[in-house]
């Protein structure tokens, strides 16, 4: 390493990364817990507020619910923070993070323990709290770096990634733009293995309206949307493939017994591996549903979309893997990474056309239950592996 590099790895050692995280992570910031969120932006705010550039607690795009009755209604998002530094230097990078957690605040998963192995459980304290945490002291000790003036960045802290990103996709895609290259920092896996590629979702709300009718008296005269939805279910399911997962997760309506329900609504989740996939499916369900809805004589209206498309490992995205896995020999770390289902803001990203690396959190496991963990050691090694890596990406590119 270099006298910069060395320089950096003692810097983030002094921050206080672990008093962020149980700080951060003691407010419950469920995504929907808009009083909660609140409370974490502003102390994310003060804190990245240390670093230069406009920061700004800004309103997100709105998005849509469908209810169990059809209904859809607009659903209200915390603020999204937004960092912009330098937005004129030669090497400008995104960073981004979110501050909500998938823990609502009637949650019984509230409060924070430290473990005999030395690990942190608690709500949000590996996804992501401690990510935000490496994040803002690897940027700090590039600001205190001979570096700094060749580094722009914008950071984007959303506050509703855990449901989608609905409201701030369009913000971070925004912010990709001519960017050399992005970190976005979920949790690696607790042997700090990182996510690589990755496919894509989509996430769809299928209303279905028949007609009700006496269920002895005069069935015929019903239409079944019940039936309707589940012969939509059966269909779309069999779209299936090998680089397609389908899942019908929930048909809701229904009432009693004695009358032909008028009225369903299909949820239903697709998993693409790349971009042939998400055409297939979106024809799929394009052809389908007017299918059933004739043959069930009923009317279907389809809410959702493919919101984050698969991330592939291209030419771009090989480079900077090579980059952080350098930096990391250079740390005496092992840096490995596989394919995953799970998706991100990292797809957002890709899809934008910037590399990305999006694991470059603190080390954890067990994220999205109540045994959620935080290898509190890992928080010093993946921010010094941060803060070599912007410096690497501000010395030479990506070559």
């Amino acid at each position: 390493m270099t006298e910069t590099d060395r320089a950096a790895v003692a810097y983030v050692a002094t921050q206080p990364m672990l008093a962020q995280v149980e700080a951060w992570s003691a407010i419950n910031s469920g995504t929907r817990n808009l009083a909660g969120l609140a409370a974490v932006a502003d102390k994310l705010a003060a804190a990245f507020g240390a670093l230069p550039g406009e920061l700004a607690l800004v309103t997100g795009d709105t998005a849509e619910s469908v209810a169990a009755d059809g209904t859809v209604t607009t659903l209200d998002h915390g603020k999204h923070l937004h960092l912009v530094v330098r937005p004129d230097a030669p090497v400008q990078l995104l960073l981004t993070g979110h501050m909500d957690t998938v823990y609502p605040v009637d949650h019984a998963f509230q409060t924070l323990t430290f473990r005999d192995d030395g690990t942190l459980n608690g709500p949000g304290v590996a996804d992501m709290k401690a990510g935000l945490a490496v994040m803002l002291a690897a940027l700090k000790a590039v600001e205190v770096s001979p570096l700094a003036a060749r580094i722009g960045y914008e950071v984007v802290i959303n506050s509703d990634e855990e449901t989608g990103s609905f409201s701030s996709s369009a913000l971070i895609a925004r912010a990709a733009r001519g960017k050399l290259a992005a970190l976005t920092y979920e949790p690696a896996l607790p042997d700090g293995t990182l996510a690589g590629a990755r496919g894509g979702t989509g996430n769809f709300s299928i209303v279905v309206t028949g007609k009700s009718a006496h269920a002895g008296r005069n069935p015929d005269e019903g239409r079944n949307a019940i039936v309707a939805a589940s012969d939509l279910a059966v269909r779309l399911f069999a779209v299936r493939s090998p680089a397609l997962a389908v899942n019908p997760a929930r048909i809701e309506g229904g009432g009693p017994n004695n009358v032909v329900p008028d009225h369903a609504v299909l949820r239903i989740n697709f998993r693409p591996a790349d971009h042939t996939e998400i055409a297939r499916a979106q024809a799929a369900i394009d052809t389908l549903v007017a299918e059933v809805a004739a043959a069930h004589d009923v009317t279907i209206a389809v809410h959702g979309s493919f919101n984050r498309p698969p991330k592939p490992i291209d030419p771009g995205a090989a480079k900077l893997f090579a980059l952080v896995k350098e930096c990391g020999a250079a740390l005496g770390l092992h840096i490995a990474w596989r394919a995953t289902g799970g998706v991100c803001d990292g797809n957002t990203i890709a899809a934008c056309g910037v590399p990305v690396v999006d694991t470059m959190g603190a080390r954890g496991g067990a994220i999205h239950s109540t045994d959620e963990f935080l290898i509190v050691d890992s928080l010093p090694e993946r921010a010094a592996l941060s803060a070599l890596t912007i410096l690497r990406l501000a010395e030479k590119g990506l070559l």
